[in-house]
């Protein structure tokens, strides 16, 4: 486990390991930092070694109320609930019902409204798996930095998704004017241009970056 040191193979968040065919060894990330499957080899700024403790709670915000204890809350709980009449409604599919434990639904889950907003679907370029970015100074004397490619791309994807909601938001809203919206849409197209460099690693050319022209690379 020591070549895995720092990597997602020996966090405290990789569940679900299993063997791929074309992966490797891969997992699924408890966090959701990655989208599955997640390579072992992969790394992010969450990272947390097998058996470690939990991080302790974010501090509260100057003026945000405290949470109620738990233990005070949930008798009322369960005496609302006992109370509360009890609204029939349509039985789960059979086979969530059965065959899936939750973490399995809520995997399916994720995957669906995925799929429907167009997220986390890409994959790398087959040549570019396993590889490294490797980041070059040019003073002497200091060191360079690596980055697994799988990482960095991970992270381009991301960018990419989150321009595309933002993209989708700003069609959707009704409150700006279109002279606003298509002035804001050219500011997105612009970054999706900037980012055409980064379409060689899409294994897919439908995954890409488009930007207003041929010249955006």
């Amino acid at each position: 486990m020591s070549d895995l040191e720092g990597r997602c193979g020996s966090c405290a968040a990789f569940t679900r390991p299993r063997d791929d065919t074309r992966l490797g060894r891969v997992g699924d990330c408890a966090l959701e930092v990655y989208p599955p499957p997640v390579r072992q080899t992969s790394t992010c700024a969450r990272y947390r070694p097998k058996g470690a403790a939990a991080p302790p709670p974010a501090p509260r915000a100057a003026g945000e109320p405290r949470r109620a204890r738990s233990s005070a809350i949930e008798p009322r709980r369960r005496e609302a609930d006992a109370t509360r009449p009890t609204i029939s409604g349509p039985s789960l599919p059979r086979e969530i019902d059965i065959d899936m434990d939750i973490d399995e639904f809520r995997r399916v889950l994720r995957e669906v409204l995925s799929e429907e907003l167009g997220l986390g679907r890409s994959e790398m370029g087959a040549r570019w798996q396993g590889g490294e970015l490797v980041l070059k100074p040019g003073k002497p004397g200091t060191a360079e930095k690596r980055i697994p490619l799988d990482t960095f791309f991970h992270k381009v994807v991301m960018v990419r998704d989150k321009l595309r909601l933002l993209e989708a938001k700003l069609n959707a809203h009704e409150g700006l004017p279109d002279a606003d919206k298509v002035q804001l849409q050219a500011y997105i197209t612009a970054c999706y241009g900037s980012l055409t460099t980064f379409n060689a690693l899409f294994a897919e050319r439908e995954d890409w970056f488009v930007g207003a022209g041929k010249d955006d690379a």
